[in-house]
């Protein structure tokens, strides 16, 4: 899949896309940890505290990972999954604090990027299975 555009408009290899993706989910889900446990939380969790605009904008950053599975040629089926990943979290983050714990557990992003990985079967560790 060299020759692909990337994020920037770059040529990249399927894995080099995956992998920026997987780095964007990092951020959007997993970045932080609370002092004194193993709880992770991402930049999303953060943006949703903010009533309304930040759900919005949340949910919007998640779009980006459907977008690039879009340019990437997945599935209509696998899109599905995708969007339902982040609608099911949209939804709940809308609900005050409840939401808010629920989008630090599902982390759609990750699940999205997971489903990514193994509809091309390329490994987390960055290892082609069948590339």
């Amino acid at each position: 899949m060299a020759g692909n555009q990337g994020f920037a408009g770059t040529s990249d290899s399927l894995r080099e896309r995956l992998d920026r993706l997987d780095s964007l989910s990092r951020l959007l889900d997993i970045a932080f940890t609370v002092p004194g446990t193993n709880i992770r939380f991402g930049a999303e969790s953060i943006m949703r505290l903010v009533p309304g605009i930040g759900d919005a904008a949340a949910s919007a950053l998640s779009c980006l990972i459907l977008y690039e599975a879009h340019r990437l040629g997945v599935s209509r089926r696998v899109m599905i999954r995708m969007a339902g990943n982040v609608a099911i979290e949209a939804v709940a983050g809308a609900v005050p604090v409840i939401g808010d714990l629920f989008d630090v557990a599902f982390r759609a992003n990750r699940r999205n990027v997971q489903i990514l990985r193994e509809h091309f079967g390329v490994e987390i560790a960055g290892k082609a299975r069948n590339i």
